[in-house]
């Protein structure tokens, strides 16, 4: 009961971290962050990978998705740190892009109630672009405590799976241990049966005198 419990729970946590996956994952495509929406990548592939060994009984698959689980909540940890700018770390660098480009977060201008104004192009200037971005009023909050939120919802969430997949990969292996112990995957006893069975098919007669 205390399994079929656990696991229960874990299917539900890691359905809620795809759904958190999937969405953050949307917002960094936008906002071409390639660092995270390669981490977004791989997690999503490891929470299925745990999604499938909990339902089907694989507890490697569960461990593989508790290691994950702890790589996840540090690199969570990693950019509330970048956005918060501490140790030296600053969220205006292009560490997230790999400095392929200079975007930053798409809640930087498309936060609540921003108003991101632009000027059109000044006469005389040639750029690539059709016009130049000049400052963003109005917004209900700074964009990187959006960042700093999402990244603190997964950390809550991806702690919660690892309890419950500790949990249940224990609860699966006590379980495989005593239907060991009956002898649910022992073959030698019905092996000594039929054994014993065909000595006494065997055996010689022999008539009385």
């Amino acid at each position: 009961m205390g399994c079929c419990s656990g696991r229960c729970t874990l299917i539900f946590i890691c359905t809620l971290q795809l759904v958190l996956a999937l969405e953050r994952q949307v917002f960094d495509f936008l906002g071409y962050q390639w660092a995270p929406i390669l981490a977004n990548f791989f997690h999503i592939i490891i929470v299925i990978l745990g999604l499938f060994g909990t339902i089907q009984y694989r507890p490697r698959y569960i461990v593989v998705y508790t290691v994950w689980a702890a790589i996840w909540v540090a690199w969570n940890v990693f950019v509330i740190c970048f956005y918060l700018e501490v140790g030296g770390l600053s969220k205006d660098s292009d560490l997230l892009t790999f400095n392929i480009s200079a975007h930053h977060s798409w809640w930087s201008e498309h936060g609540p109630g921003c108003v991101r104004r632009e000027m059109p192009q000044a006469p005389g200037v040639h750029t690539t672009e059709s016009h130049s971005y000049i400052t963003v009023m109005g917004c209900f909050m700074d964009y990187q405590y959006i960042e700093v939120m999402h990244s603190g919802a997964q950390i809550l969430v991806a702690l919660l799976g690892f309890v419950y997949a500790c949990y249940v990969v224990s609860a699966i292996t006590e379980e495989e241990d005593s239907f060991d112990f009956i002898g649910g995957f022992d073959p030698f006893p019905l092996y000594h049966v039929n054994e014993k069975s065909s000595h006494l098919l065997l055996k010689p007669m022999y008539p009385s005198t």
